[in-house]
């Protein structure tokens, strides 16, 4: 049987999906935070030269002059990627084969796609922090704060690299500067409320059928996919899904309950929803 047919039908007969993520999906989507591309000189060109930023990860990372450069990247990198955003293909794929079905989506990817393609924000984990918020850079407290608006407005005030320092954030409580979430670094302050609701999630579905469908993760990641084949392990009535291009692993005491599937992710998201749609007509 064609291995497709095989993770539907796993699929249709699942109570719930949780959904595993990583870089390689930013990058199916045109997004690579590792790459001196085309996109990066486009977007990032008078930075990468007046800066020596080789990447958007090197921007997100870096210890900037100023207030007003700092946002100036941060700004203009929200807008392209979440303020002009629209669905992919696979993100729609991926939306439709879960349809119905309950599920939970873990993932160190911060531009909110998930959210900004219809999937719910509750049902959502962002292990590593997400653009789409801004805390204290101290932090004074632990409050986390809606960024689009800010960004969308200073994207449009940006001049030469700088916003104007007038239209900085500042911290509600002490007054100070404020970080993107996923730029604090050390300093980022934890969701735990996404916390609480994953673990509720696994909670829900101990011993139950549930399908973890891994998408674009490294083998050697520890933050997503260690834990989620751990997950598998002690899951016995668990099926687990890998699909990453060049690079897939499973671990042994699972390999009887997986699909391991060495393809790029539009491509497999793509059979795999034509594979859902046939089995849901028979």
């Amino acid at each position: 049987m064609d291995e497709m047919k095989q993770i539907a039908e796993k699929i249709g007969e699942a109570e719930a999906i949780l959904i595993g993520a990583s870089n390689g999906l930013s990058i199916t989507e045109g997004l690579h935070l590792f790459a001196d591309n085309a996109a990066f000189e486009e977007l990032f060109g008078d930075f990468k030269r007046k800066y020596g930023l080789r990447c958007i990860l090197q921007g997100m990372m870096a210890q900037w002059p100023s207030e007003e450069e700092k946002w100036a990247f941060w700004a203009r990198l929200i807008h392209h990627y979440c303020g002009q955003y629209q669905p992919t293909p696979v993100m729609q794929d991926l939306k439709a084969i879960v349809g119905d079905k309950d599920y939970f989506v873990v993932t160190s990817n911060g531009e909110c796609h998930f959210e900004l393609c219809g999937f719910a924000p509750d049902k959502i984990y962002e292990i590593e922090g997400s653009w789409l918020t801004m805390q204290c850079a101290r932090p004074c407290h632990d409050t986390r704060y809606p960024s689009l608006e800010l960004a969308e407005k200073l994207a449009v005030a940006e001049q030469n690299g700088r916003v104007p320092t007038e239209l900085l954030p500042r911290c509600p409580k002490c007054g100070g500067p404020m970080d993107i979430h996923m730029g604090a670094g050390q300093r980022m302050i934890p969701d735990t409320r996404a916390q609480r609701r994953y673990a509720e999630f696994l909670g829900n579905y101990h011993g139950k059928k549930l399908v973890v469908l891994e998408l674009g993760i490294g083998w050697r990641n520890q933050l997503i996919k260690a834990p989620l084949m751990r997950l598998v392990a002690n899951e016995p009535n668990a099926t687990y899904v890998t699909i990453n291009l060049g690079e897939v692993y499973i671990s042994r005491d699972i390999q009887n309950r997986s699909f391991g599937i060495n393809a790029s992710l539009d491509e497999a998201l793509a059979a795999l929803y034509t594979a859902c749609m046939e089995e849901g007509k028979t």
